[in-house]
């Protein structure tokens, strides 16, 4: 159980990280003041496969205008990805992914929307960015730097996943070692030194917690393990640069309310000082992020 205790412990034993400021920039001109108050990444989806059907567009009409109501509903950026993350979703090769996005984000673009493209293939970030999109959600470190020198000649952003695999579509089990956060930090040193060769600066850290690690199918283990990554992000920003994260679903628990699961564990998120909640759920998310800025 979640108490008091624990909250209080966490914040005396790592007093010092919760007083740092990490970096602020701007987004295609949309300037984020993360540490004043989270901003929002909306969700679509033109995969089949996916799982959150509200996300879902599986045609340009359908993805432009989730775009534009996305935006108008509060987010800041719009994630698109053309394959999803489950771990029996079909793989979409880099001319099917490019088939799916390209047209939309031109759409999207012209009308002022904000775009990241989630992505572990170089040819599609190439090709989404000279298509106007502004960020590289990247899931596979193994073509991390390739990607970063993309994002540097385009003045784009990136947000940086932590994937124990070559990519998200290639994982095992999930390493958890004395303690995850400590794992991450090597992690994401390694990686801010590369993206700073590149001469990068907009950057975003995500633990990644949204994807598929064969051991963390059981629902207690993996909840138990979101729930500790939310409330030790601050820890995380020490690094200086701001912290996503995709908000998950705890489906076995939420079940019919399932789209209330997202908005919970915003909370929880912005309690441990996240950046950038990624989210299917704009309108409920933005309305907890209203609410705890009121206290």
């Amino acid at each position: 159980m979640l108490t008091l205790s624990y909250l209080c412990e966490l914040a005396a034993q790592y007093r010092e990280d919760l007083l740092v400021h990490v970096k602020e920039f701007d987004v295609a001109g949309h300037f984020l003041a993360f540490n004043s108050r989270p901003a929002l990444m909306g969700v679509i989806n033109l995969s089949p496969d996916s799982w959150y059907r509200e996300s879902v567009c599986l045609t340009v009409e359908s993805a432009v205008r989730r775009g534009r109501v996305l935006t108008a509903q509060g987010a800041d950026l719009v994630d698109i990805g053309a394959e999803s993350t489950l771990a029996h979703a079909a793989r979409v090769d880099p001319q099917g992914q490019k088939d799916r996005l390209l047209p939309i984000i031109r759409a999207l673009h012209d009308a002022g929307v904000r775009i990241s493209v989630e992505t572990y293939e170089p040819a599609v970030a190439a090709a989404c960015l000279a298509s106007g999109a502004h960020v590289l959600n990247l899931t596979g470190p193994s073509t991390h730097e390739e990607m970063y020198r993309l994002a540097s000649d385009h003045q784009a952003a990136v947000i940086i996943c932590y994937v124990q695999g070559p990519n998200v579509r290639e994982v095992g089990d999930f390493n958890f070692g004395a303690d995850p956060i400590e794992q991450m930090l090597e992690f994401f040193s390694r990686e801010l030194e590369k993206a700073a060769r590149a001469g990068l600066h907009r950057i975003f850290l995500d633990p990644g917690l949204g994807f598929y690690y064969r051991n963390l199918q059981d629902s207690s283990l993996r909840i138990r393990f979101q729930m500790r990554t939310f409330l030790n992000t601050f820890r995380l920003r020490r690094l200086g640069f701001p912290v996503c994260h995709a908000l998950p679903h705890a489906f076995e628990f939420f079940r019919e309310e399932v789209r209330c699961a997202e908005p919970y564990y915003a909370m929880l998120a912005v309690l441990g000082r996240t950046d950038l909640l990624r989210t299917h759920e704009i309108p409920r998310v933005r309305a907890v992020v209203q609410s705890l800025d009121c206290f």
